[in-house]
């Protein structure tokens, strides 16, 4: 009987990581400056590892070259989705990223569009989403001029909030937050800037001024939003994003809900609460139950077409997008 994909996270030490994802997921961590749980992941900079099953062992990016059937047989090179849980202990970089054509062109792989679920912050966090620029050349001045006060947008942020940040938005998360962010497989991040710290090495950490100028959305736009919620009993679907490249989803469980694919396959990560995952094989009705709690992160492949939730539980899934 097929099984989900359970996975093994990948952290990220980073210069503004804290140990939150320890106290909050119990993770264990390789540091006290730990910034990034990569939780499903096939991105070379920090592929997951499968745990369960006939695939146990293997790396998610093999999964997807040796065994595309799990995945309804993809077109793509690629794995591509990423799903990331941050800790922001101090503020990130000031940066933007690219779209499909520059990044393959300039950087060999993806553009990065992401979104961001709140999952939680520090009363008074901010982040910093779009500029007040209204050209290229004002946009390009005031960086050369260091007048961020003038040029970046901070917006106030809350506990279960929901941000969609397409490429070349300019953007950083405050000191205090905790996100789960869902993007393309994608590593490219041109910094605009970073508060004059230094690096492990004692110099200014890298910026990429040209490529940010180059990138960047000129005057900024804010997304629509189309947010769509679903009552089932007592239970809760929010759609928040439908895009190319994923569509974001949260599952308020209370009780027991049924979910059929819609997707050629889905990304779960339960960011609160403890239940089970039920799984029918239709042909032979055989079940199948998988204890799912906090901090847990699997892959429902192709092959399940159906499955069933019950209990307390809090959860972002993903799925790749379609042209709209």
């Amino acid at each position: 009987m097929t099984q989900p994909l359970f996975l093994t996270p990948v952290f990220q030490e980073k210069i503004w990581g804290g140990k939150k994802l320890a106290t909050n997921f119990d993770y264990q961590l390789p540091s006290d400056k730990t910034g990034e749980c990569w939780a499903i992941s096939a991105h070379p900079n920090g592929t997951c590892t499968i745990e369960n099953g006939p695939f146990k062992g293997q790396t998610l990016d093999q999964l997807w070259t040796n065994q595309p059937e799990l995945f309804g047989n993809p077109e793509g090179p690629v794995f591509p989705l990423l799903t990331k849980i941050l800790d922001a202990d101090d503020d990130l970089s000031v940066q933007v990223h690219p779209d499909d054509a520059y990044g393959m062109e300039h950087e060999g792989e993806l553009g990065k569009t992401e979104c961001w679920y709140i999952i939680d912050a520090d009363e008074g966090a901010e982040i910093i989403y779009g500029h007040h620029a209204k050209t290229r050349e004002e946009l390009e001045s005031m960086i050369k001029d260091g007048n961020w006060d003038d040029l970046l947008r901070r917006i106030k942020v809350k506990k279960g909030e929901f941000y969609f940040v397409p490429s070349g938005t300019i953007h950083a998360i405050g000191a205090g937050i905790m996100i789960l962010e869902t993007q393309q497989s994608s590593d490219t991040t041109y910094r605009v800037y970073d508060y004059d710290r230094l690096g492990d090495d004692g110099q200014p950490r890298e910026l990429h001024i040209q490529q940010s100028v180059d990138v960047s959305m000129v005057p900024h736009v804010d997304p629509t939003s189309a947010i769509k919620e679903t009552l089932i009993g007592k239970s809760k679907i929010i759609e928040y994003v439908r895009t190319p490249f994923f569509n974001v989803y949260e599952w308020q469980v209370n009780g027991m809900i049924d979910f059929k694919q819609a997707a050629p396959y889905t990304l779960v990560s339960v960011i609160d609460g403890a239940g089970n995952l039920v799984i029918t094989d239709e042909e032979t009705g055989e079940t199948n139950t998988f204890e799912i709690a906090k901090g847990t992160h699997f892959i429902l492949p192709n092959q399940i077409k159906a499955w069933h939730l019950e209990g307390e539980l809090q959860i972002l899934a993903s799925e790749p997008g379609s042209e709209l």
